[in-house]
């Protein structure tokens, strides 16, 4: 516990990845995105995770991504990279790499379709932490992998491994991130990976969010974490409340279909997905084109 080191605090964008007509990665324009993150106030850069479809990458790209990333940022925010397989020797080759990368952290979603247990989930995860010398964040999102991360399990993890540090909790379940945080004696950072609950699991002693919405609104994203840390909580549920029907939008299909159309709509150009994701269908598109409006965020395409 004396050894954990805080990877980052406020808002941390889930980095989408644009690609050319032809699928490839279109670099360009990524480092579009990461500048003006940076210069709207984002924390953190989260690359290669699942709004980055590294689903579908090869290796070689998701260790390009990496560095490339690393490079944009010019060390102005830390980059954590999405690390996380479902075969514990590719998750451990995956994290080496980042590291040798020059990735400040790694964010490891526990191994999907396998639908390990505990115990399994335990050693998976000691076994990645042990191959590197990075803080690491584990990735509960059950409703991708199948399988949730026990809040015991992710206490032993936090205090018998010291390069894990804390969690991106995409449960949707408020409970179990306070049992978490009540576990740990507060002692592991959490973070929202929901951005309808950036508000509430801050309030509870969390670090942040790890967030799709930081896209289209990078600068609100982080005002809603720091106003809570600076004790404006009223002012943060404010924001927050603003922000649902936009949240709801950018989720209105599968993620990250609807956020890649969003940053089309605001001039990007993030149109192309890799299959299985295909395009936003007609009336999500109306519909998060109106939450955008709503939102004061306008669309320079309708």
């Amino acid at each position: 516990m004396t050894n954990r080191t805080t990877i980052f605090t406020g808002s941390g964008v889930a980095l989408i990845t644009p690609m050319h007509a032809d699928g490839s990665i279109n670099y360009q324009e990524m480092e579009r995105i990461v500048a003006k993150q940076i210069r709207s106030g984002t924390d953190a850069i989260i690359v290669c995770g699942t709004t980055g479809e590294s689903a579908t990458m090869t290796e070689k790209e998701h260790l390009e991504m990496i560095e490339a990333c690393v490079a944009m940022a010019h060390g102005a925010v830390p980059v954590i990279a999405g690390t996380g397989a479902n075969a514990t020797a590719k998750a451990i080759r995956l994290s080496k790499a980042a590291q040798k990368a020059g990735a400040d952290g790694l964010l490891v979603v526990s191994p999907y379709y396998n639908k390990a247990t505990q115990k399994g989930l335990k050693q998976h995860f000691t076994q990645v932490a042990m191959s590197v010398d990075l803080p690491i964040l584990l990735y509960n999102i059950p409703g991708r992998t199948g399988v949730n991360i026990a809040p015991q399990t992710i206490a032993s993890l936090v205090k018998e491994v010291d390069q894990i540090v804390g969690v991106k909790e995409a449960s949707g379940d408020i409970s179990q991130v306070a049992q978490i945080l009540q576990l740990c004696d507060g002692e592991i950072d959490v973070y929202s990976g929901n951005d309808d609950q950036i508000v509430p699991i801050t309030a509870l002693g969390g670090k942040g969010v790890i967030s799709v919405l930081a896209h289209v609104a990078p600068k609100e994203t982080h005002d809603m974490v720091w106003e809570v840390m600076h004790g404006d909580v009223k002012k943060a549920a404010a924001l927050q409340l603003k922000y649902l029907p936009l949240i709801k939008a950018l989720f209105c299909e599968v993620n990250p279909i609807p956020v890649k159309a969003a940053m089309c709509m605001l001039g990007y150009d993030t149109k192309t997905l890799r299959m299985p994701l295909t395009e936003l269908e007609p009336c999500h598109k109306e519909e998060l084109q109106k939450a955008m409006r709503e939102a004061g965020i306008i669309p320079v395409t309708e």
